[in-house]
């Protein structure tokens, strides 16, 4: 396979260069050249927001386009084009933030989504997210792969969630742990999105595929539990119900990584309809499995982990995490 990726310098870029590397793929990457490309690769320099920035893609052929962008939809529907010819299919890495919130369970690919517009410049995540698989689909058509992703995680994560928890589990001590404990988590290792992504596109798949692991897959303390035991900490896990954590003014999903409490918002994120993506070959490795990668990397990094510029930083303040430590204390007496 000739595999041209757009970005494939950091987390699930780089994840699926990396997979198509091992399989014996001839990799381009295109990128700005903020990091460095993986060893193995042809380089190629541009930047997709800038006149003429999309000039090193003028000439070259492949097999497939793997498409990570988050950002204004305008910029896909140019490489789209600019490449229409000389490219056999445009996987999209997309997100399930398309659907209308709240998405319930049983939602699947072929529910509503949001409206947006391929030719849009300064929107939201998820108007980019959309306005992106329109303006595939409007050059590429039925050669037109949508990966609707939810949660992400693995090694090279550059958002903060999981190496939160783990750097704050390395530290020791209590360790405030939203519950309920069996409280499900869905998500998906960016090694494993890579590797169905290239399976599915030699399979000849088109279309939108919700990506993320099974409803059951794990816990919230599945995760907790492999941070503590994967980094030898002897941190002292202390489950906290989602009424304390809501009286201490302490934010789901941003103050507490990966968590949200039962209800709507946590059914639109951990329990998704993934079905389809399942019946065609998607395979989850254990969660120990991501956990302990991720640590790995992490230590192999000796710093601190990369942070997307456009995501703010996430995890508790040591002062809100001694107050809700203090108040569900006083709430178990």
């Amino acid at each position: 396979m000739k595999l041209l990726v757009l970005g494939g310098t950091e987390f699930v870029g780089r994840a699926v260069v990396e997979e198509a590397l091992s399989r014996g793929a001839e990799v381009t990457v295109f990128h700005r050249g903020r990091h460095k490309a993986p060893p193995g690769v042809t380089a190629l320099l541009g930047d997709r927001t800038a006149p003429g920035g999309l000039t090193g893609l003028s000439e070259g052929t492949w097999d497939l386009v793997i498409d990570t962008w988050s950002a204004a939809p305008s910029a896909v529907g140019a490489t789209a084009r600019l490449l229409k010819g000389r490219i056999g299919r445009y996987a999209y890495v997309s997100s399930r933030s398309v659907y209308p919130q709240p998405v319930p369970s049983t939602l699947d690919e072929t529910g509503p989504v949001i409206e947006a517009s391929p030719e849009a410049e300064d929107v939201g995540y998820p108007e980019a997210k959309r306005g992106g698989e329109l303006a595939v689909v409007e050059t590429f058509g039925e050669d037109s792969l949508l990966l609707r992703c939810g949660l992400v995680l693995g090694p090279g994560e550059n958002v903060g969630r999981l190496p939160w928890w783990l750097r704050r589990i390395a530290r020791a001590g209590r360790v405030p742990a939203p519950g309920p404990r069996d409280l499900g988590v869905q998500y998906i290792d960016a090694r494993d999105l890579a590797g169905w992504t290239l399976d599915a596109a030699e399979a000849g798949l088109t279309g939108p595929y919700n990506i993320s692991s099974p409803v059951g897959h794990c816990t919230m303390g599945d995760i907790l539990d492999a941070c503590v035991e994967v980094t030898g900490s002897d941190a002292d896990l202390c489950w906290v119900g989602p009424d304390t954590i809501a009286a201490a003014g302490i934010q789901p999903w941003t103050d507490l990584p990966l968590w949200l409490p039962p209800g709507e918002l946590h059914e639109t994120m951990h329990r998704g309809n993934v079905a389809k993506a399942v019946s065609a070959g998607l395979r989850c490795r254990p969660v120990r499995d991501t956990v302990a990668d991720t640590w790995a990397w992490l230590q192999r990094l000796g710093g601190p982990a990369p942070q997307r510029a456009d995501r703010p930083r996430l995890g508790l303040d040591p002062a809100m995490e001694r107050a809700l430590l203090s108040r569900a204390a006083l709430t178990s007496q």
